[in-house]
């Protein structure tokens, strides 16, 4: 019967909603998740259409606000340089992002110990690897053993051929002695369990028809309705309800429809993102938690972290047939990831080789982001002379975890069921722009090492125009660790103020590294699984 007490009730069916799910499914709990999305079949992806490259600006953009779809919600980030980015499906934003898979570094999780900045995790990379491993299994990465910027490690599937354009801009990091490696990718090599390998049509961010790149809506669901767990789309949560004693009951939620309904639990897991979480537990007010739950600390919202990025492009006397095969990262240099004293700044960034925009995206500027290229004779010369020699390398700088930087509730602003808006307030730090300095400066240095005739665009970063969209990763805003005082959920993802409350998603993060964060996001999720099932008879003490 709709709406019965359950044992678990998650949050969101995307990467860490979907993780956590399949970790506790062999308790065999009655385990619910309600997603304010819908399925997304193949059959209607952009990928399937011969116009697919329009769908980036309109029902299929990354961007809520320009989407404006019924599930979606608002977001106002008029004080930010940085629109947050996200996808509403079962799949989460995983439907959408371009599955590059770094996984985070050992020193991401000691900042405070090695560098004096942000806060140590009270998780080490050590205690993450084997849910590492295991979740890599699960979405079928793709990458090359051996490198020698982390602890050994083998990928389950060989790596993505780094074509043309990788190749040649690894010609430039070997002339000038940096490191380089071939992209982990959640991208298949190869035919692997019912899933097609990568047939390079470059449409990854609108959905991947062949269904090489992994999705949780075809790598973990399917495994979660055959064990038995209830999913619920077009379930919008609108808070937490919390009793008198201090824990969690369960949630109010709109249906597709707009009416409310209450769902009760014995335990309550939110996994919404970066941006999500932060707007739910604020508004989840109650006489025990006025300023929001599990706000006690009043660190809920604050410390949002993203990767602002920049990019510097040079153009070679040989096409470079960047647009051909996925658009995720290609190589990745870690050269300038971790501090040296040497720099003006504090920790580090990394060079993403990535491939270039097919024809029309570059033409219309990209995302949405810069200028289209003038019709006429300029348009023809900057795709016949330029397009087809260009390559890239894009800096993704780590940023530093500052309060001020923080996700609140907009006082005006609603979704559809009338739901406060979150409000982003956001500013650049001055490590930052430290970082796209040199970022760039080296980026340049590498394009031309691997023989660019010229550098056509510099990213200028360093002066404070990052990239509107990069917005896709959002971290920090419900931190964990040891101390209440100074966090939301301890060490293994339990909130101090609220015992069978739990988050998973990259809201918990304590620094962001520089690179993608949803490996890191999944194998977090996976070791609190595993914490919660240790820990399960004591869960209510």
């Amino acid at each position: 019967m709709k709406n019965q007490p359950v044992d678990v009730l998650i949050i969101g069916a995307g990467a860490s909603g979907a993780a956590i799910a399949w970790s506790l499914v062999e308790t065999r709990m009655h385990i619910l998740c309600l997603e304010q999305g819908d399925w997304i079949f193949d059959k209607d992806f952009p990928s399937r259409r011969d116009d697919y490259e329009l769908a980036r600006y309109g029902k299929f953009s990354c961007d809520p606000n320009v989407r404006g779809l019924r599930e979606d919600y608002p977001i106002n980030a008029d004080d930010s340089p940085i629109m947050p980015v996200n996808y509403n499906a079962v799949g989460g934003s995983t439907i959408n992002y371009l599955g590059h898979w770094p996984r985070m570094k050992p020193s991401d999780f000691r900042t405070r110990s090695l560098d004096g900045v942000a806060e140590d995790w009270p998780v080490d990379y050590a205690t993450l690897e084997p849910f590492f491993e295991e979740n890599d299994r699960i979405m079928g990465v793709s990458g090359l053993a051996g490198n020698p910027a982390y602890p050994a490690y083998t990928p389950p599937n060989p790596p993505i051929p780094i074509g043309k354009l990788g190749q040649t801009l690894a010609k430039g990091f070997n002339e000038l002695g940096w490191h380089w490696w071939p992209s982990d990718v959640a991208i298949l090599s190869r035919d692997n369990d019912g899933r097609s390998k990568c047939v390079n049509a470059g449409t990854c961010d609108l959905g991947c028809a062949a269904g090489a790149k992994a999705s949780t809506d075809i790598t973990y669901w399917p495994m979660l309705e055959r064990a038995g767990v209830e999913l619920r789309t077009g379930a919008r949560v609108r808070e937490i309800i919390v009793g008198d004693d201090g824990f969690a009951k369960g949630v109010r939620y709109h249906d597709r429809d707009g009416n409310v309904h209450e769902q009760l639990a014995e335990m309550v897991v939110v996994a919404c993102n970066g941006v999500g979480t932060p707007r739910l537990l604020l508004n989840s007010v109650s006489k025990l938690f006025p300023d929001g739950l599990a706000n006690s600390s009043g660190m809920v919202g604050k410390n949002l972290m993203f990767h602002p990025l920049s990019g510097v492009t040079g153009r070679f006397d040989e096409p470079m047939d960047g647009f051909k095969g996925p658009v995720a990262c290609s190589i990745l240099s870690q050269e300038f990831y971790e501090t040296d004293p040497n720099r003006d700044f504090v920790r580090g960034y990394g060079l993403h080789a990535g491939r270039s925009h097919p024809p029309a995206t570059y033409a219309l500027g990209g995302y949405g982001v810069d200028d289209p290229i003038p019709w006429g004779a300029e348009h023809r010369k900057r795709m016949d002379d330029v397009f087809p020699y260009i390559a890239g390398l894009t800096i993704v700088t780590e940023d530093l975890p500052e309060e001020h930087n923080c996700v609140t509730l907009d006082p005006d602003l609603t979704d559809s069921d009338g739901i406060p808006a979150p409000k982003i307030t956001y500013k650049i730090g001055e490590n930052t722009l430290k970082m796209f300095a040199h970022g760039e400066a080296r980026a340049a240095e590498a394009l031309l090492a691997a023989g660019a005739r010229e550098i056509v665009a510099d990213g200028g970063g360093r002066d404070g125009k990052v990239w509107r969209r990069a917005g896709w990763h959002q971290m920090g805003t419900a931190r964990m660790g040891n101390d209440p005082a100074t966090s939301v959920v301890n060490g293994w993802g339990r909130c101090h103020d609220v015992k069978n409350l739990f988050i998973v998603d990259a809201s918990i993060f304590v620094t962001a590294g520089a690179v993608n964060p949803t490996s890191t996001i999944q194998a977090l999720t996976l070791y609190i699984g595993d914490s919660i099932k240790k820990n399960i008879a004591t869960l209510f003490d």
